[in-house]
């Protein structure tokens, strides 16, 4: 188990990590074992407690087939510890013909009374996939000794020597999401709430050791950007809280992975980060500006179709945008940071009479600072319009999670569920089709039949 104060950390190699699979119930075909690890988070200040996790494990499934169901256990046989039976339904492979049933999309969700009402919503909607699009358990909003958390941590607490971070919260947070996640594959990427600094400079060690991610099979030598295939859409996992200058690491893996892309096998190219580039609301208003500077036209130049993400407490779809212009080819950005998590709701909008920040405020926690006056436009000169701007097409602060149907190479179905929905007939906030032109918006991006090598593990982590 896990231990808070005074910690030794367990040993890893007392434990095997094993998972025992097979399309047969009670039949398991297949055994794979795999790592295991422990981290811990250390506070050299008078008064915090220190932590070393539990045994956390990670095995890699080989062998399986696209679209097919498989039921396992996992633990160490040799000890007789194996969990109970849990099944799950691989993605289906990558082909024009073929889509999960459901993606679900969901941010910021933390672990709250309204985190559970999301879970159970979205749970209820029966997604095949889930995308989770940054700060999942909001573990530093709490002091080391699991005091009150506080929606303000340093308003709450002003003394504090370091952002503190309560890692049980971590461990609640996991078995919270057991339900959904022993049978529904779930892709994640980091968020600001998973920085988590500790004694010397170390950050993200609970994201990285919870984590499994496809980064090497994608050509990422990083756990914070990576890619994956989920039948015919082509999912970029791209993080904001590591360098994303054009001249850095990650822009060069995007660049060089998306002209590998085979648009011919996987039409749909969506992308995810945590932090929104088109955000009406005052809350994170331009933050990361900086990163819209240098990634924009990359991915503009390259078709992708749809761009997920959280940050911002409340939901808001754009209208198709490059370079804060309306524009037909640009990606329809969405913004589901409406999870439940426990800071709250956002509700003001810059836009909002006396609600336009300075541009002295939303620095980002990482990166520059590039806030700008609009150039042209009803807004030019400015910076924040007067009204809703032309690029936001529907925003609402309510808690809730989206769902992504995708129907065929040219159409998607997004609809967006509050959680005061559930209680409705077949209830939605918001619901659009999303179409792709590619005779209009793909003329230069790459169609070739060469395929991407190594980055389509259709169900390629099983954690516990």
């Amino acid at each position: 188990d896990a231990q808070v104060g005074s910690v030794t950390p367990l040993d890893p190699s007392t434990v095997a990590s094993e998972v025992h699979y097979g399309r047969r119930s009670g039949k398991y075909t297949h055994v794979k074992t795999g790592t295991s690890t422990v981290y811990n988070q250390l506070y050299p200040f008078k008064g915090l407690l220190n932590y070393t996790s539990g045994i956390i494990h990670h095995v890699k499934l080989e062998g399986i087939k696209p679209g097919s169901t498989y039921y396992y256990i996992c633990g160490d046989s040799s000890l007789s510890a194996m969990s109970e039976e849990f099944v799950f339904k691989a993605p289906p492979p990558p082909s024009t013909d073929s889509y999960p049933y459901k993606i679900a999309v969901v941010g910021d969700l933390g672990l709250t009374g309204n985190s559970t009402s999301t879970i159970d919503h979205l749970i209820g909607n029966k997604p095949s996939l889930v995308l989770m699009v940054g700060d999942l358990s909001y573990a530093n909003q709490y002091l080391t000794t699991g005091g009150k958390a506080a929606p303000c941590f340093s308003c709450s607490f002003p003394d504090a020597p370091i952002r503190e971070t309560y890692q049980p919260r971590w461990d609640a947070w996991g078995r919270f999401m057991e339900t959904l996640t022993r049978r529904v594959p779930m892709m994640v990427i980091e968020g600001n709430h998973e920085i988590e600094p500790q004694l010397g400079n170390a950050t993200f060690l609970s994201y990285q050791a919870r984590f499994a991610v496809p980064s090497s099979e994608s050509g990422s030598n990083s756990s914070f950007y990576y890619s994956f295939n989920a039948g015919g859409v082509h999912f970029i996992m791209l993080g904001a809280y590591v360098d994303y200058n054009v001249t850095g690491s990650q822009f060069a893996w995007l660049q060089k992975h998306l002209s590998e892309v085979d648009r011919k096998v996987t039409p749909w190219l969506v992308a995810a980060w945590h932090p929104p580039w088109y955000n009406s609301y005052s809350s994170h208003y331009q933050e990361f500006e900086c990163m819209r500077q240098e990634m924009e036209e990359l991915l503009y130049q390259n078709g992708v179709d749809i761009v997920f993400s959280g940050h911002v407490h409340a939901y808001e779809r754009m209208n198709r945008v490059y370079n804060y212009t309306l524009d037909p080819c640009g990606p329809v950005f969405i913004t589901v940071g409406d999870g439940g998590n426990i800071e709250g709701i956002d509700i003001d909008h810059a836009d909002d009479p006396g609600k336009c920040p300075s541009p002295r405020d939303n620095v980002p926690e990482f990166g520059g600072v590039c806030h700008i006056n609009f150039s042209t436009g009803y807004a030019e000169g400015k910076f924040c319009w007067d009204k809703q701007p032309e690029w936001s097409a529907f925003r609402e602060s309510s808690f809730g999670h989206g769902i992504l149907e995708v129907k065929n190479a040219t159409y998607a179905l997004w609809t967006w569920h509050r959680n005061q929905d559930v209680y409705k007939d077949r209830g939605q906030g918001d619901r659009i089709y999303i179409v792709r032109q590619p005779e209009i918006c793909m003329k230069n991006v790459n169609n070739s039949s060469a395929g991407e090598e190594g980055t389509s593990p259709q169900f390629h982590n099983q954690q516990w």
